[in-house]
């Protein structure tokens, strides 16, 4: 529709109202002046000087009240005025009914109406738009809030864990990458966690970079760790061991739960998008001080597929 008015703003222009000289018109203000200002984009300037043609050639004012129109309608025009481009385009219908400028004029009159009711409908959808923006901000600043009162809330509950005793069970589920303290049957915390390097599958033997699949205990702990602490777990037990004599390798052990290596925990939470250990789970530092807080030597380990 834009393109349609922009052809027919400019054709009667092009037409009628580029040739050079006055046109027959006298006087200070002529056609060509206005003409000039409106290529220069002085769209203002331009129908002021239309007006001023018009009181001193009033005969020619079905031409002038056209090119008028025009410039009020033009896409370009800023400050553009559909009422005032349907008045100019209205007069020439009314006062000069044989004017040769009266049939494009009844159709600018349409396309106008046209275009005034799809700017409406435009910005009606616009508002729409920033409506809807402002409700997805306000979402996203609720989700945000529920998202620290929901870790304010984990801390409280490890916190008294802490005051009333410890946990009895880690949950470490590997497919999920997912570390979950238990106590008495209900979850405490749950932690995002990275494994070893090839994670599919039971630990077999020693180098083979699996995390292992069973039931284990916490039965040592090293503060020294280059991994910032550590909790040994049970690995290999009883079955770990009898699968290794099977195929004839050593089980390994030294696994552990562990925070990130000395001198890296800048890294943070963005340790988990990778496997990264040679068999282990770890979490980030301040998870590790937390679950090292919380599980005593004893504690039950449980690893899930």
């Amino acid at each position: 529709m834009r393109r349609f008015f922009f052809c027919m703003a400019v054709t009667p222009l092009l037409l009628y109202g580029c040739t050079p000289g006055t046109g027959g018109f006298h006087g200070s203000s002529t056609l060509e002046d206005a003409h000039d200002l409106f290529n220069k984009g002085s769209y203002t300037a331009s129908l002021e000087k239309y007006e001023r043609v018009l009181r001193e050639n009033p005969a020619a004012g079905d031409r002038i009240l056209f090119e008028a129109g025009i410039v009020y309608a033009h896409p370009k025009n800023e400050r553009k005025d559909y009422q005032k481009a349907l008045e100019c385009f209205q007069r020439i219908v009314k006062d000069y009914p044989s004017s040769e400028y009266r049939q494009n004029s009844e159709t600018m009159m349409f396309t106008i109406r046209n275009s005034a009711l799809k700017d409406k409908a435009i910005a009606a959808q616009q508002a729409q738009i920033v409506s809807l923006e402002q409700e997805l901000n306000n979402s996203e600043a609720e989700k945000k809030t529920l998202q620290q009162r929901i870790r304010s809330l984990e801390q409280k509950v490890v916190e008294f864990a802490i005051n009333k005793g410890s946990a009895d069970k880690i949950l470490i589920e590997k497919k999920e990458r997912r570390l979950t303290l238990f106590s008495k049957g209900a979850a405490l915390k749950t932690y995002k966690i990275a494994l070893g390097g090839d994670p599919a599958g039971p630990k077999e033997r020693e180098g083979d970079n699996k995390t292992p699949e069973g039931t284990y205990v916490i039965d040592a702990r090293n503060k020294g760790s280059r991994y910032h602490l550590a909790l040994h777990i049970s690995y290999p037990n009883e079955k770990d061991r009898k699968r290794a004599r099977e195929l004839g390798v050593s089980p390994g052990g030294d696994i552990m739960i562990h925070g990130i290596k000395n001198g890296f925990s800048w890294v943070g939470d963005a340790h988990a998008e990778v496997d990264w250990t040679r068999g282990c789970i770890a979490v980030t530092d301040e998870e590790i001080e937390e679950i090292d807080k919380l599980a005593p030597n004893g504690t039950i380990v449980e690893i899930t597929p």
